[in-house]
């Protein structure tokens, strides 16, 4: 019988339970004891609603209190010098503190962190140098293996997998082999699979995703020889070695040939999957786990389609060694559908969040063991919701796509060449060498947040709304004129979140109430949902741009959020290409941009966050998502005139290998996320020749840890070995909204500070 598993599942409850616990605990409310039985609470919530939906294997070990990177870096003691560990178990002070920094007496940064693969999660990035050394460090597999067997959970335990583990992380040393320390790291896992195979584990799946991108030479050679180590430790243990957000490509033979039990592949967003299993055969003494439910989106799913696929696969491999499975960990998705009474009953139709994926996985999995026959009306329920969908009225606007298609040749230009607009714009703004500015948004406290909650709910009116949201931006302007900021933001109260704000206000968008997704820690997000064609029936931003600006001589930067980012950062619609969505929000932004400017705001930043993030996993594949992704920015970039400066802000990205499409950017100034980042990322921009202005982040927001203004002042110094002075601008490396308002200002007066003993240091270079 073909069973039905996943990868993962989510890990934050339901109502958002381990937040409220993590921050309860951060903040001293409650103590140690209080946050596991939280976190216990929401593991025991996941499996009940997996046996609930009849699956036959439930992932376990893949829950964490910050990240499963992390979790990996404490579980084999690779625990960086600074944090002061004792060598022995990673207690949860030192834990928190490679995640979020250490402030008082102890005051240390936080580890680097970025994006994990393609998607708006974030990791914490682990360190290894040639002198790393690894031990066990912490029981937390044994522990929640133990705690899912009592609770009579079918227990899978999920780890990070070695070669990925080795290859997400960063090398201390340059020029240093990461998989040089693979003979010391093996140990530690081979004692973690055979501890868990003693404890009972049948099945342990290991996560090794880093096999869909593009390997360097000697990875297959390591992957061997890892899993070699690990199958001997595995006694009578199933190893599962699970892959998700792409096809394996190159690493398929050597993949299906390891000395294991079964294999995952991803078959939504790897479909070549299917043809290299049919050119190259799969072993017919291994698992295959079929990833046919897409774990990343939010759509019903067609399971007629992903029906098909179990049948073309079960004509090569028996269906008793098909495990239904969905392409990733659920990580990725809200938890209920049926938890949203806000959205319409037509859209709500469209939706599968995690507990309905479960649901397709079992119809699957029963289809694929009794036959098509025995799923015949779900499957044709199913094919006459998506029919009905794909004609909906309400998914097409003529207007959207003739503007479209009349696109005028230049609509990508900004009128002159960047050299001659910078020139319009320094007398324009008039601005110091060294600039001061933040990204956009200012801490949002709980006042702000309930009376947003009091407008949504209709409890105040929206003439007293107004009123409250310009009260909170008089007070941001003077807070900033305070301050000594050179360029000023009205601070974004009015905004519930960066992409969620535009959204609502956007034909094509639907909302969740309880649709959370976890993006770093404590931190969620509400992905809006795009299911139709886009379009701005008015401006969005104007007003409340007017009124900071006049509060001000200085210039206060209108603050848009780009099409890329709004697009990376919804669950855009499957029926039509990614690349059509984003040239119709393309097109929405830049009306905005044409208002702001016609408004007199002399500064508009054009946030393209998440441009990186949609790299394709896949080298082949970059090129034609870059030429979408920079002319859909330049759309929307070109509603303003050259006196108006144009910036954008990208963080947590590598950077330096798409150097070109950044500068086909052609924005006026980019602001990067450099605090946790050093040198590296800039040295790119000097050796390139990037010549337009840069605001490399001085200091982390995601820490609550204050760098004193001397610290800020040498990474500044820092900077300018790099890049030149007449470029640089003095920012934060994100904006502010999760900070608490007394961490912002400290961490704000002190960035001024360096700024202004930098500007007016003989040390500062002025070549």
């Amino acid at each position: 019988m073909a069973n039905a598993t996943i990868p993962g599942y989510p890990r934050i409850g339901k109502n958002r339970e381990l937040k409220k616990a993590l921050e309860g605990y951060w903040s001293g409310k409650i103590g140690a004891d209080e946050l596991l039985t939280a976190a216990e609470d929401v593991r025991r919530a996941g499996w009940e609603a997996q046996a609930g939906a009849g699956l036959d294997l439930m992932p376990v070990n893949d829950f964490s209190l910050y990240d499963q990177v992390l979790d990996t870096t404490a579980l084999v003691g690779n625990v960086p010098e600074r944090y002061g560990w004792s060598g022995y178990v990673v207690d949860l002070d030192t834990y928190f503190a490679m995640a979020r920094g250490r402030t008082g007496e102890n005051d240390i940064a936080a580890m680097e962190m970025t994006k994990w693969f393609d998607t708006n999660y974030h990791y914490i990035v682990p360190e290894f140098h040639s002198g790393s050394t690894f031990s066990l460090a912490t029981t937390k597999p044994f522990d929640e293996f133990r705690e899912a067997h009592a609770a009579g959970a079918m227990a899978k335990p999920v780890l990070l997998g070695p070669i990925t583990y080795l290859l997400l992380g960063k090398s201390q040393d340059e020029g240093f082999d990461r998989l040089s320390l693979l003979d010391r790291l093996l140990p530690v896992y081979a004692e973690v699979i055979s501890n868990l195979a003693e404890h009972g584990a049948e099945c342990i799946q290991i996560d090794e995703p880093i096999l869909v991108q593009d390997l360097a030479n000697g990875t297959l050679d390591a992957l061997k020889k890892a899993y070699a180590t690990l199958a001997e430790a595995s006694g009578n243990a199933t190893l599962i070695v699970q892959t998700y957000f792409d096809q394996v490509g190159d690493a398929y033979e050597t993949l299906v040939n390891l000395p294991v039990d079964g294999i995952g592949l991803d078959f939504a967003r790897g479909p070549e999957n299917l043809e290299l299993i049919a050119q190259h055969g799969f072993p017919q003494d291994k698992e295959l786990v079929a990833g046919v439910v897409d774990g990343r989106n939010i759509w019903v799913n067609d399971l007629t389609r992903s029906f098909d696929t179990l049948e073309k696969l079960a004509g090569t491999i028996d269906p008793d060694r098909i495990t239904v499975s969905t392409s990733c960990s659920l990580l990725h998705t809200p938890y209920d559908v049926d938890n949203e009474p806000d959205l319409d009953d037509e859209v709500k139709s469209w939706l599968a969040f995690a507990e309905q994926k479960l649901n397709e996985v079992v119809v699957l999995a029963k289809g694929l063991t009794q036959g098509r026959d025995a799923v015949a009306d779900e499957l044709a329920s199913n094919r006459e919701l998506l029919e009905g969908a794909s004609q909906s009225e309400r998914r097409h606007n003529p207007a959207v796509r003739n503007r479209l298609a009349n696109l005028p040749d230049d609509v990508v230009e900004r009128g002159q060449p960047a050299a001659e607009r910078a020139k319009v714009q320094r007398e324009r703004l008039n601005l110091p060498k060294l600039p001061t500015t933040t990204i956009g948004s200012f801490p949002q406290t709980g006042d702000v947040r309930a009376m947003r909650r009091k407008f949504e709910k209709g409890s105040i009116s929206g003439e007293d709304y107004d009123e409250f949201i310009k009260a909170q931006i008089r007070q941001v302007i003077a807070h900033q004129e305070e301050l000594g900021i050179d360029v000023l933001v009205h601070g974004e109260p009015e905004r519930n979140d960066m992409v969620q704000y535009f959204g609502e206000q956007l034909e094509g968008f639907a909302f969740t109430r309880n649709g959370w997704v976890q993006s770093y820690g404590s931190r969620y997000v509400r992905p809006p949902v795009i299911f139709g064609d886009v379009s701005r029936p008015e401006p969005m931003t104007v007003k409340w741009a007017e009124y900071a600006q006049s509060l001000s001589d200085k210039p206060v930067k209108g603050m848009l959020t780009g099409p890329v980012t709004i697009l990376n950062w919804s669950f855009a619609r499957d029926d039509q290409p990614r690349s059509e969505t984003c040239r119709q929000i393309a097109l929405a932004m830049r009306d905005e941009v044409a208002d702001l400017d016609a408004a007199g705001i002399r500064m508009i930043q054009i946030d393209e966050a998440a441009l990186r993030e949609g790299l394709p996993l896949r080298r082949d594949d970059w090129q034609g998502y870059l030429d979408w992704a920079v002319e859909c920015f330049r759309i929307t970039a070109a509603g303003s005139r050259p006196e108006t400066q144009v910036h954008t802000h990208m963080c947590y990205s590598e950077f330096n290998d798409i150097f070109p499409a950044i500068s086909a950017l052609d924005a006026d100034v980019i602001s990067i996320e450099n605090a946790r980042s050093g040198l590296e990322l800039l040295k790119a921009f000097k050796e390139q020749g990037y010549d337009k202005g840069i605001g490399p982040g001085v200091y982390d927001i995601h820490s609550p840890r204050i760098p004193p203004a001397e610290e800020i002042a040498e990474n500044l110094r820092a900077t300018l070995t790099v890049l030149d002075v007449d470029q640089v601008w003095v920012n934060p490396d994100c904006g502010l909204k999760t900070r608490r308002p007394e961490e912002s200002t400290a961490a704000l007066t002190n960035m001024v500070a360096a700024a202004k003993q930098v500007r007016e240091s003989r040390e500062s270079p002025t070549r």
